[in-house]
């Protein structure tokens, strides 16, 4: 069965790890959503937590990534905890090394690189935690200046894997990178079979070439719906059900990831799939595209 019609299982909200697998994080809030003690093992309970409840509740798609800190580990773990749960779709990610020690204080977080040789370590790395389970390798975090779009030596070894290959994309020229990414090919056949993508009620601006991967017939999944807790706090906010629906309502978007970090905050996620929103009643949030990603990059690690 292709990935796409195992998606379509399960409910159109994901859930991604990246705020729990790892004690420090971008998100907003984050000093009242995870406990004091934010030990590994704190930490993988709260992701075990959320991937107990999300699965009951009908999520059936899971993302993870190497520089999530332990997030694969905790999904490794909990899959091989639970040998029934034979139904889920995973996703990871590369080119991103996590670097902070299982710090918040960390000067550096993480370190990019879009080469082979990191492909290759990291795919073994990401291979021992998960196995077969891995479903979608994605490359993390691609902009148009990225050398994966054009080394082609890495093509040929992704073309190889045996999974759904895709990328992510970051930063104010997200419509450029994926356009580059739909006319990479191997062999005559697209390469890039899926696309992950920032897109919100703040930073919309991806919205069209996220169209045409859908209409080339990608997996598009939309990442930071909430804007790192932006959408979810402060005065202008309408608040994460109706962000989150408005992510939903694009006819493009096969997945829209929760980042959930609460049990409460999930049970709250999972209500958009509940409501119908019109994305142009909130038009007058979105921001300039450059603006939204110098806001962005200024969000303290906490």
């Amino acid at each position: 069965m292709e990935i796409v019609e195992r998606l379509a299982l399960g409910s159109r909200v994901g859930l991604g790890l990246a705020a729990v697998g790892r004690p420090g994080y971008i998100n907003l809030g984050r000093a009242a959503d995870l406990p004091a003690d934010r030990s590994v093992e704190a930490m993988r309970g709260r992701a075990h937590e959320l991937l107990d409840r999300a699965y009951a509740e009908g999520v059936r798609y899971f993302d993870v990534a190497r520089s999530y800190g332990r997030a694969e580990e905790f999904l490794g773990q909990w899959l091989r905890e639970r040998p029934e749960v034979t139904d889920v779709v995973v996703g990871s990610k590369w080119g991103y090394t996590y670097t902070a020690g299982w710090r918040i204080d960390a000067d550096v977080h993480e370190v990019k690189d879009h080469g082979v040789a990191t492909f290759e370590r990291q795919l073994g790395e990401t291979r021992e935690l998960l196995g077969e389970r891995l479903d979608l390798y994605q490359i993390h975090s691609v902009t148009p200046d990225s050398p994966a779009l054009h080394d082609r030596e890495l093509h040929a070894r992704l073309a190889g894997l045996g999974v759904t290959v895709g990328l992510s994309t970051s930063g104010p020229a997200q419509a450029e990178a994926i356009r580059a990414a739909l006319a990479v090919t191997v062999g005559g056949e697209p390469l890039f079979r899926s696309v992950q993508a920032t897109w919100n009620l703040l930073e919309p601006s991806a919205g069209p070439a996220l169209a045409e991967a859908h209409d080339a017939g990608c997996v598009v999944i939309v990442k930071e719906a909430l804007a790192n807790g932006r959408l979810a706090v402060g005065e202008h906010a309408p608040g994460d059900v109706v962000a989150l629906a408005a992510a939903l309502g694009q006819p493009w978007a096969t997945i829209v990831l929760s980042g959930a970090a609460t049990a409460g905050q999930l049970a709250s996620n999972l209500r958009a799939t509940e409501i119908g929103t019109d994305p142009v009643r909130w038009k007058y949030l979105a921001m300039p595209s450059a603006a939204y990603w110098q806001e962005r990059s200024r969000l303290p690690w906490g």
